[in-house]
């Protein structure tokens, strides 16, 4: 599904090269098949995001996605926690890849979201249903959450949670999180530093850009049932 690689894109963060290609974009958003709703609002985010100074549109993704853990993108964050079973989580979730025929091509985790979202986009529609069914609750609770914090970035998430679910019901979930403690504040974000323990390594890490595409195409292979587990989110 073209809408799936597109709002992956959306979600991932916002690299110059969109504003490079934002007549691509633009074209791209014209191919998308979704309800005449979503795919206006598809098409406002991206006019909304390319009016931004590249360097805004950074920090705004930074503020939402990389401050605190609640509305991380990386699906297994919000099923194991910290722990064991994330890392066994993460090879099985990597040799689902291979099966199906694709290698990973980025120094992303398998399971960041625009990853696997960008994988679904070259899958059957049936595999596609399947994998959102079985992260739809973790989609709910990333919108719910987006829509608290009143971010631009819940109606592509919201998109999701329709095309996970067939609709979109946030209500209960939005009483739940409304009651969350947040963890993006600045008191709570230095009661992480100060817990954490401080790690030193001698090589910098690399600063050069993702390529546009993170899989590498092999030959086709069989699908195996998703190792995205109906678990309840990790509390």
């Amino acid at each position: 599904m073209k809408a799936l690689k597109l709002i992956g894109l959306l979600l991932d963060y916002p690299r110059d090269e969109l504003w490079q290609r934002s007549e691509a974009l633009r074209a791209a958003l014209t191919e998308v098949e979704l309800p005449s709703g979503r795919a206006a609002q598809l098409s406002a985010f991206v006019e909304d995001l390319l009016a931004l100074d590249p360097m805004e549109a950074q920090e705004r993704w930074l503020a939402l996605f990389d401050r605190g853990r609640a509305m991380s993108l990386l699906l297994f964050e919000h099923i194991h926690g910290e722990s064991r079973d994330r890392g066994q989580a993460m090879v099985d979730l990597v040799e689902t890849y291979r099966r199906a025929g694709f290698e990973l091509d980025t120094r992303e985790l398998p399971d960041y979201l625009p990853v696997v979202l960008e994988f679904l986009s070259q899958r059957p529609a049936a595999e596609v249903a399947d994998w959102l069914h079985h992260i739809g609750h973790i989609l709910e609770l990333l919108a719910a959450r987006a829509v608290e914090r009143a971010s631009p970035y819940a109606q592509l998430l919201e998109t999701l949670v329709e095309l996970a679910q067939g609709r979109v019901e946030l209500e209960p979930m939005r009483r739940r999180v409304a009651s969350e403690a947040r963890d993006d504040t600045p008191e709570a974000m230095d009661a992480v530093w100060e817990e954490e323990a401080v790690r030193f390594g001698v090589q910098a890490p690399e600063d050069d850009c993702q390529p546009p595409s993170r899989f590498s195409a092999a030959r086709p292979a069989s699908y195996p049932t998703s190792t995205l587990m109906d678990s309840a989110p990790a509390r």
